[in-house]
């Protein structure tokens, strides 16, 4: 009831707080860092562009390209010939979808040798990794002393001068992803995100660039390491639960093609619609995972809690998603089970949760905008993964969560591959 309380029905006297630009500078002007009006302008924008139908369409076509083209020949070659990281490999995945979305080309990260587009564009920098260590910054920031990491930026020593590096990087590749969209644009009839924010007149000038730069990187932050981290800690459940493993495998052939060649190809948003059991599973990772594992808000005025908590202006609001998805409070005596039975009606429907108590995309005005093709796109995944291939979990591998933005996998997700016969 706190969390409905200050992310919906008290929501404007909560918002970002004074440091909290400071901490998330990375992420500059883009709608992460916005509050009031900025930010209600930016939803709008973005909200618009992602419901439009051709971008929903270009979307998924491209999630199939993807698994067609890479992910499941990726495995297919990998199948019994050692172990492999599978968290690394969904995060390079889910970049590369990410930059399709955004930019409308793919850097192909999830491959032996780099085209000549990812050389130009990517400079041989590890894109993904330097994500993830601006998120390790991020976090640092909040139990380092200011004065201290300040300290450490001005003189740009230790973990500081890497955080540099890696963010000159990250916004070098940004700015070259803009140049190429640039040189052709009028030569593409798909559809995505860069595109149809220049469509708006909103990509000449400095300060122009300047958002774009932010907003794509907001957007990239957001796409690809919080789907990767819910498919890593979906099929680390899943191969560990091998009733729910033949559950959804059952549930496929009886609502999806059984020709396997065909099978990613005609898979369709309203046959995921048919996959309820893959859903509640899903829902159980996120659940469980929440690949945002805690969120903060900052008091504007005076106010009390429905707990009978006072709260005073520039009080900081801090909630763990993770704990509230391990509360028998919340979720009844088997909170700590994984069960998508827990997803679903006797008569067969996905039960609907309020989202301040299923909480994986936020609640109240600012919910994930991402949230459906969030949920299309790990579908699609699941789907064609595990109707193809069994996953092992490699015997000893031990998974706990790493402190970081995105809850990931501290020791990765080491497995070995097989091929399932159907």
């Amino acid at each position: 009831m706190n969390v409905n309380h200050s992310l919906s029905k008290n929501f404007n006297n909560y918002g970002k707080g004074t440091d909290f630009h400071e901490i998330f500078e990375i992420f500059g002007v883009g709608i992460f860092n916005l509050d009031s009006d900025e930010w209600k302008q930016e939803r709008a924008l973005l909200h618009s562009i992602l419901k439009m139908k051709k971008f929903e369409i270009s979307a998924q076509q491209n999630i199939r390209k993807k698994l067609e083209n890479c992910l499941l020949p990726f495995l297919d070659h990998h199948a019994s010939e050692g172990i492999l990281d599978l968290q690394d490999i969904l995060e390079k995945l889910t970049f590369d979808i990410s930059c399709t979305f955004l930019f409308g080309f793919d850097p192909n990260c999830l491959s032996y040798k780099f085209n000549e587009l990812s050389d130009m564009v990517l400079s041989n920098y590890d894109i993904p990794k330097a994500l993830t260590l601006l998120e390790d910054m991020v976090l640092s920031r909040h139990y380092i002393p200011k004065c201290i990491w300040k300290l450490q930026k001005w003189l740009q020593i230790g973990q500081a001068k890497k955080n540099k590096v890696a963010e000159e990087h990250l916004h070098q590749f940004i700015y070259n992803s803009i140049s190429y969209y640039k040189g052709d644009e009028d030569g593409d009839e798909s559809s995505y995100l860069l595109k149809e924010i220049m469509k708006e007149g909103l990509g000449n000038g400095e300060k122009a660039e300047e958002y774009i730069r932010d907003t794509t990187l907001n957007l990239l932050g957001a796409g690809s390491g919080t789907v990767s981290s819910g498919l890593s800690w979906f099929f680390w459940l899943v191969s560990t639960h091998p009733i729910v493993e033949a559950k959804i495998i059952q549930e496929i052939k009886n609502n999806c093609l059984t020709q396997e060649e065909n099978f990613v190809t005609n898979l369709s948003v309203e046959m995921l619609e048919k996959l309820v059991y893959l859903h509640g599973a899903i829902s159980e990772a996120l659940r469980l995972y929440p690949p945002l594992a805690f969120q903060h808000k900052c008091a504007i005025k005076d106010d009390t809690l429905p707990s009978g908590d006072h709260v005073s202006p520039n009080t900081k609001l801090i909630f763990s998603m993770y704990a509230m998805g391990r509360m028998e409070q919340i979720w009844g005596e088997d909170c700590m089970e994984f069960k998508p039975e827990r997803w679903i009606s006797d008569r067969g429907h996905i039960i609907k949760v309020p989202s301040y108590k299923f909480i994986a995309f936020n609640a109240g005005p600012r919910s994930c905008i991402g949230k459906d093709i969030s949920f299309i796109q790990m579908k699609m995944v699941a789907a064609s993964v595990l109707w193809k291939f069994h996953i092992h979990v490699v015997e000893g591998h031990h998974v706990t969560p790493r402190a970081s933005i995105a809850l990931r996998m501290k020791h990765g997700l080491k497995v070995k591959v097989s091929k399932r016969c159907i």
